[in-house]
């Protein structure tokens, strides 16, 4: 019988070519295809709800797999955890309908952006956040980014070549505030799709 297994993955996207398959490049699609394959013996599709670029980071990005296995789900995350780079963690997977499709039923996504507003920059964290020394007014930061909820074109932002037909996007909340650790965050919730 047929399978459908949404998994919930984080990465760290630091050493990889983005998320989608590409020749000769390292990437996560890729990467865990290749640990399913490993451990179910089928060559599998994994769809993601949607595609990262080189370097960046997940937190809870959702892709979809069918299969004939009938591992249980629970150990499903455990199996290909030990077939993966330490980067890249299932850290959920369950049995989903067989309609479902992780980029066709995304509603909203989340993008998360760190400013280090301490006096140095962390040696630690330099690839994950941005460091700005002056203190930033993060009051004004939090009304200015009300401005990006709502409906607007953001075709100054769309990358050249893209198939993507609109450049209309909805924003559905977009906040800035302060870690008890000088780290500003920027969050932007928005519909599934962007340019």
């Amino acid at each position: 019988m047929i399978r459908n297994i949404k998994l919930t993955i984080e990465y760290d996207g630091k050493d990889f070519n983005g998320w989608q398959k590409q020749p000769n490049k390292l990437n996560i699609q890729g990467t865990i295809e290749k640990a399913i394959e490993d451990v179910t013996n089928e060559k599998v599709e994994l769809n993601a709800s949607g595609r990262t670029d080189a370097g960046v980071h997940s937190l809870g990005q959702v892709a979809n797999f069918k299969t004939n296995s009938s591992i249980p789900i629970e150990k499903i995350p455990i199996a290909l955890n030990t077939k993966l780079k330490k980067s890249i963690r299932i850290i959920k997977a369950e049995e989903v309908e067989e309609r479902f499709h992780s980029r066709l039923n995304c509603k909203k996504k989340t993008y998360r952006y760190v400013i280090n507003n301490s006096e140095f920059a962390s040696a630690i964290y330099r690839n994950l956040e941005h460091h700005v020394p002056q203190k930033l007014d993060v009051k004004q930061m939090n009304l200015a980014a009300k401005y990006f909820e709502g409906e607007h074109d953001f075709k100054a932002f769309k990358a050249s070549g893209t198939s993507s037909k609109s450049s209309v996007r909805t924003i559905y909340e977009a906040k800035v505030y302060m870690t008890e650790n000088n780290r500003i965050i920027i969050e932007l919730t928005r519909e599934r799709f962007f340019v």
